[in-house]
């Protein structure tokens, strides 16, 4: 019996040898290839036909604030929370919202979102409460932008 289970076990692991690569090649090429860095922030940002709408996002990421108004958030859909905040722009709402503001994380707390699609779904909720807030163009993002800068510099100051 060991002498035809050793040639047998002999034959197979030659056999297998065989389909294999060879690992030592593999290790050299990889550690030739130099690591790609990392995408900048704003280059992970999705294409536009790739953003998801305003609802997506509100019913992703904000619904669970936003439909109860936990923490004072105003309701989506409810124009009493929302007509406060017209008033001071949606540069400035958007902006402070995406910085954090009172009980809501920055981002409303999911981090991977753009700044586009965050600011879709505060327009969004803001319409859905009767103001009329377009989604963003590239002008109104750069508003957000300036405003997030200056609310960063605000908070700098506390």
């Amino acid at each position: 019996m060991k002498r035809t289970l050793f040639p047998l076990l002999a034959v197979l692991a030659l056999a297998a040898c065989g389909q294999q690569e060879n690992p030592s090649a593999a290790t050299r090429t990889e550690a030739a290839a130099p690591a790609s860095p990392p995408p900048a922030p704003e280059a992970a940002a999705p294409a536009a036909d790739m953003l998801k709408s305003g609802e997506a996002v509100y019913k992703q990421v904000c619904l669970a604030c936003h439909a109860s108004g936990v923490a004072g958030a105003p309701k989506a859909g409810e124009p009493g929370g929302w007509a406060a905040l017209a008033g001071e722009g949606q540069a400035a709402v958007t902006a402070h919202g995406w910085v954090g503001i009172r009980g809501m994380p920055p981002k409303g707390g999911r981090a991977d979102l753009s700044l586009e699609e965050f600011a879709r779904a505060t327009a969004w909720m803001a319409r859905s409460a009767g103001v009329d807030w377009p989604d963003p163009d590239a002008a109104m993002l750069e508003a957000i932008r300036k405003e997030e800068a200056l609310r960063r510099e605000a908070l700098k100051q506390r």
